[in-house]
């Protein structure tokens, strides 16, 4: 009604004065550039434009707000459908949040409950939001920030863990907090012990089968592979081995060396040496292939050991000026059977050793020829089989050519090259106790145990024998199965058998946990 009165001219500044008036209370000049408005202080009221009572009006609507969101929580947390899930959590083993949130989806009521939830606090959310920015628009110019807290949102998870925390950490008037990675509590500091008992935990692996009827904190039962030990589910692990095989030895690779330059007899295994081709220490015409043994017959004569080799060794003699040299193929029979159950000795292939040659008498040129399997080559011998044949030297030391020689003929002494002797012929390396009647005793229990519980404890020995035995396979793509020939031929099993057990060690190393069948290659039949 004013700027009807008023004339032209003083209407525009009578307006710039009630708008100044009214958002500056007379404290200030109200200007406005590009649609943003703000108050140019006096020097006495220097802020003027910061609205101090608007904006603690608004800080304590939010604060409000804040309260009644956690008064949202509780209700539902006090609610007759939450306390009733909760109640309804069996007790006799752990539950993890997965197992809890499994409770939650079949229970229709406490769903619905929390949907209710979920509607209020929308309301909650966009109440405050909507304060929130007009807040900040106020403030703009003040020289505080504005003070408020964010809402906390709380999602499914969190109510799954409430409810542990409900489950097992409620002995005191305050609730703890449930921390499922360390499975224990955190309590109020004014209430040091909120704890109470929790259960077992069911699952698989290292987890219970079954907690304990007289005591559901402690594991009353385990899984496969598992054995109960003070309440507790620890790994089965095989009993020592030495009541049935020795594997362990303490010599090192330097001691074996300096043993082998010794030729101690202490690291000699003793063995029978055969022949038709040749005779030991006797000269021969080395032009046709010679074909001699080392043997054990073990079955016979030592029935309670079994051999590993470290080292073969043979002194050769050649006479002088002979232009012939020694070639060797070996092939190892690890416990007895035939000759096609040997494997082929890879002399310098890849990593494999070589032969080493040191001279032992010049005038005779004899040489000890020596491959060192070691630690790491080692492996279990019943019967060494060594074929002999020569080659001509190349003359030619540029040459990497190797000439065979073929057969000489007999009628033409002139075109002899020499001849050749054996003075030894050696395997070093050492026994092992061998008991295959407690091992028979183990394969008994596979079909008719003793005691409950012996069955499991048989194969899992049984199933340690197997693979240490194939680890000392000779080098391959594949290791071969040399348990297979401890379980033909020096336990005199039938094939049937044999083939039983080992189904039965496949079956059961496939439920124990981390579990590596290893594939490995057929050796004996």
């Amino acid at each position: 009604g004013l700027q009807t009165v008023l004339p032209s001219y003083l209407r525009e500044r009578f307006v710039a004065a009630a708008l100044s008036y009214i958002a500056c209370g007379s404290a200030g000049e109200l200007l406005c550039r590009r649609s943003d408005c703000r108050c140019q202080c006096q020097p006495a009221f220097p802020r003027c434009d910061c609205p101090e009572a608007d904006i603690q009006a608004l800080e304590s609507s939010l604060a409000q707000l804040g309260r009644a969101w956690e008064s949202h929580h509780s209700q539902f947390e006090e609610s007759e459908e939450f306390q009733a899930l909760v109640k309804r959590l069996p007790t006799d083993r752990f539950l993890n949040r997965t197992a809890i949130s499994h409770f939650w989806a079949m229970d229709l009521d406490v769903q619905h409950r929390y949907q209710q939830l979920g509607t209020s606090l929308k309301l909650l959310s966009r109440k405050t939001y909507r304060l929130i920015r007009r807040l900040f628009n106020l403030s703009k110019r003040c020289h505080r920030q504005p003070r408020f807290k964010l809402p906390k949102e709380r999602s499914l998870p969190y109510w799954w863990s409430r409810a542990q925390s409900l489950l097992y950490c409620s002995e005191t008037a305050v609730p703890g907090t449930f921390l499922e990675e360390s499975h224990g509590c955190t309590c109020p500091s004014e209430q040091p012990s909120c704890q109470g008992s929790i259960p077992c935990a069911l699952g698989e692996g290292p987890a219970c089968a079954g907690c304990a009827e007289d005591n559901s904190t402690r594991c009353g039962t385990c899984n496969h592979g598992y054995v109960l030990a003070q309440g507790f589910c620890r790994p089965e692990v095989a009993d020592s081995l030495e009541h049935y095989l020795g594997l362990e030895t303490d010599l090192q690779d330097l001691e074996l060396k300096y043993l082998l330059q010794k030729r101690d007899s202490r690291i000699e295994v003793h063995s029978i040496f055969i022949s038709n081709d040749m005779r030991l220490g006797s000269w021969f015409d080395p032009s046709w292939r010679k074909r001699m043994l080392l043997t054990l017959k073990s079955n016979k004569y030592k029935p309670g050991l079994v051999h590993v080799m470290l080292a073969l060794s043979l002194q050769i003699c050649l006479t002088k000026n002979s232009t012939l040299e020694p070639v060797m193929a070996i092939y190892v029979n690890p416990f007895g059977g035939s000759h096609s159950e040997s494997w082929f000795m890879p002399v310098n292939e890849g990593s494999f050793p070589d032969w080493e040659r040191t001279t032992v008498d010049a005038s005779a040129q004899c040489q000890n020829w020596t491959i060192t399997l070691g630690n790491k080559w080692k492996t279990f011998f019943e019967t060494v089989h060594v074929y002999l044949r020569s080659r001509i030297k190349s003359l030619d030391d540029s040459s990497n050519e190797t000439i065979y020689y073929e057969p000489l003929e007999m009628s033409d002494p002139s075109k002899n090259l020499g001849y050749m002797k054996i003075n030894s012929l050696q395997v070093f390396g050492y026994s092992l106790p061998f008991e295959p009647d407690a091992i028979r005793d183990l394969i008994l229990q596979l079909d008719y145990p003793y005691t409950q519980g012996s069955q499991d404890s048989a194969v899992l020995q049984l199933l340690e024998i197997r693979d240490r035995v194939n680890r000392l396979s000779p080098p391959g793509k594949i290791r071969l199965d040399l348990f297979t020939c401890l379980l033909r031929h020096r336990l005199k099993l039938a094939n049937n058998e044999v083939a039983r057990i080992q189904s039965s060690l496949r079956a059961f190393n496939a439920k124990l946990p981390n579990a590596l069948e290893q594939e490995t290659g057929k050796l004996c039949s």
